[in-house]
């Protein structure tokens, strides 16, 4: 691919039910500090994890052919982990761009684990998806998977980045939903299975019995991002970096700190 201009460089755009595929950015910005990206949250259908699989079947692909047809991307990050497991052979299908998805990190969890069991922390939607299953029977058959759903979570991680205190009962409840099932004292692996987890690793870490390592997917994803557009030649210097909201704009000016770190500083309504 030849080199493009700064002012035409497609972006990559990111996509997520909220500002927890940021967890994503930051790992694929380490990589390509001068792509043009595109943030987009839907911000009026959170939360994911409570929607039903056809709502989200119908939703996700919807909405990222809008946002395609006026940003023209290069490529699509569906950096949510419940669209993904859901949608994303959906709109890999509508789409006429390489669409990277986000999965749980079963296969590097089953690698590591010296106990052999494991945990994973998701929304509702996402540990109750068969595409899980698969994913374990594959990758760790012979490991213990202990599940929990912690819908709160994202919540918290919202708050976390509007500069609040999380609430700490919230994710103690959610440690505690891994810890105290039958094997969950010998778990030494923890998967965080929602993009908006990992802004939580620090506070997750102290509500844990024990010694634990958290695992996400976030800096495979970035490599698979970089592979992917490897022959691009970006632009010289980063430009702005655009967030775009499927809510009211006035919801986000809370996150706009956080998110202007991560170089989103212009702001859109979809």
């Amino acid at each position: 691919m030849t080199e493009a201009q700064a002012g035409e460089c497609p972006p990559l755009l990111f996509f997520d039910s909220g500002v927890g595929g940021l967890s994503v950015l930051s790992e694929t910005v380490k990589l390509l500090p001068h792509a043009p990206i595109v943030y987009a949250a839907d911000y009026a259908g959170l939360p994911y994890g409570m929607k039903t699989e056809a709502e989200l079947a119908a939703r996700v692909p919807a909405l990222l052919g809008r946002l395609v047809e006026r940003y023209k991307p290069i490529l699509a990050t569906i950096a949510c982990n419940t669209a993904s497991t859901i949608a994303l052979e959906h709109v890999r299908s509508a789409l006429d761009i390489p669409v990277v998805g986000t999965v749980p990190a079963i296969k590097p969890a089953s690698e590591q684990t010296l106990t052999g069991v494991i945990g994973l922390l998701g929304t509702q939607a996402t540990v109750r998806q068969p595409y899980v299953d698969k994913l374990a029977a594959n990758f760790a058959s012979d490991k213990i998977l202990l599940r929990h759903a912690a819908p709160g979570l994202v919540y918290a991680a919202e708050a976390k980045l509007r500069g609040e205190k999380p609430d700490t009962d919230v994710i103690r409840e959610a440690m505690a939903g891994l810890f105290d099932q039958v094997d969950g004292d010998r778990i030494d692996t923890v998967i965080l299975a929602c993009t908006h987890f990992p802004l939580l690793r620090d506070e997750l870490a102290d509500a844990a019995t024990g010694s634990v390592a958290f695992i996400d997917g976030a800096a495979g994803i970035a490599r698979r991002i970089a592979y992917l557009t490897k022959d691009v030649r970006w632009p010289v210097e980063r430009r702005e970096g655009i967030f775009v909201t499927t809510g009211d704009l006035g919801d986000v000016a809370p996150y706009r700190s956080a998110i202007a770190d991560h170089g989103n500083t212009r702001f859109e309504k979809l």
